[in-house]
């Protein structure tokens, strides 16, 4: 029997996790699922993390717990996801450790890499430049995370591995109008446009920049996936330093057009107007993600099946979202 502690299971990435591993569960395979939410642990205190994992005695630990948010949150609470990420990832992932547990997984973000550098964007390219002033501060916490997985490695001869998704999105998302990231702040007001009949909607910026979105679902396919290769088939790709693993679709659309495709799935007829006097964030980030598919994982979900799918998820629970 597998015990594998969910860390951030009521989030978009742990709760897919979590269902993929419930699945597996119900297909007859022997796992336990260990979860708390925030009420009864508090991923950033030492003594109650420390206590419970050595009560629990996990076999593996995944990491998906994290502060997250958009552009205009990241620039405006940059102290609180510093410090509250850096605090979840050295709690989580040292308690871990003292705990005795062999294998975790950490879940980052393609925010971690240069904001101008080569694309698509491969794994050794971490730490060549200046990062993307606007999520400086949540990508900070998470190469710290990177590196302290790889320091416990290379130091304890840990199991500690790190996946890298560009943005994610899904049932799940943070739909919040001021703190969500680009692709749910789109549904959302395409969403409320449609309701209102308003004749136009303005997205930020010029709508030139590129991105690359992978839903959620393909990402806890590849977590699992990462999570069950064998040390020696996963450290065939990967090296001591360069330890972390990017995952993503392979392929980025434009704002511009990305707004669009929204407005065709949730019903919008009006008129899309950029605002180039507000922020773009980074022009492009393309993953590379050769390395994850030499291991034999691929996406299966399309950008168009997706949003659909996402916009089915935040209809029935739209309400609640809003509450």
């Amino acid at each position: 029997m597998t015990r594998i502690f969910v860390a951030g299971h009521r989030g978009m990435v742990g709760s897919a996790i979590l269902r993929a591993l419930e699945k597996r569960r119900a297909d007859g395979q022997p796992i336990t699922l260990l979860t708390r939410d925030r009420a009864q642990l508090d991923l950033s205190d030492q003594r109650q993390v420390g206590a419970f994992l050595r009560e629990a005695q996990p076999d593996v630990v995944i990491l998906a717990a994290a502060k997250v948010g958009g552009i205009h949150a990241n620039a405006t609470y940059p102290a609180q996801f510093l410090q509250q990420n850096l605090a979840i990832a050295t709690t989580v992932i040292h308690a871990a450790h003292q705990a005795g547990v062999q294998r975790i997984l950490q879940l980052g973000s393609s925010c971690i890499y240069p904001r101008d550098t080569h694309q698509p964007i491969a794994e050794h390219q971490l730490l060549t430049g200046p990062l993307e002033p606007t999520n400086e501060a949540y990508a900070i916490a998470k190469i710290a995370a990177i590196k302290l997985c790889e320091s416990y490695n290379r130091e304890y001869g840990r199991d500690y591995r790190s996946l890298m998704p560009c943005n994610l999105y899904g049932p799940g998302d943070n739909f919040h109008p001021d703190n969500a990231h680009v692709m749910p702040a789109l549904m959302l007001r395409c969403h409320e446009a449609r309701i209102r009949q308003d004749p136009q909607l303005t997205v930020w910026g010029t709508g030139l920049p590129r991105r690359e979105f992978l839903h959620v679902d393909d990402l806890a396919r590849a977590a699992l996936f990462v999570l069950d290769l064998p040390v020696s088939a996963y450290r065939a790709h990967v090296q001591p330093t360069v330890s972390h693993v990017n995952v993503g679709s392979g392929r980025d659309i434009t704002i511009h057009d990305l707004a669009h495709m929204i407005a065709d799935v949730t019903g919008y007829k009006g008129a899309i107007r950029m605002d180039p006097s507000r922020p773009d964030g980074t022009m492009r980030k393309l993953l590379d993600i050769s390395r994850i598919t030499a291991m034999g994982w691929k996406p299966r979900i399309s950008l168009q099946d997706g949003l659909a799918d996402t916009y089915r998820w935040f209809t029935d629970n739209h309400a609640l979202i809003r509450s």
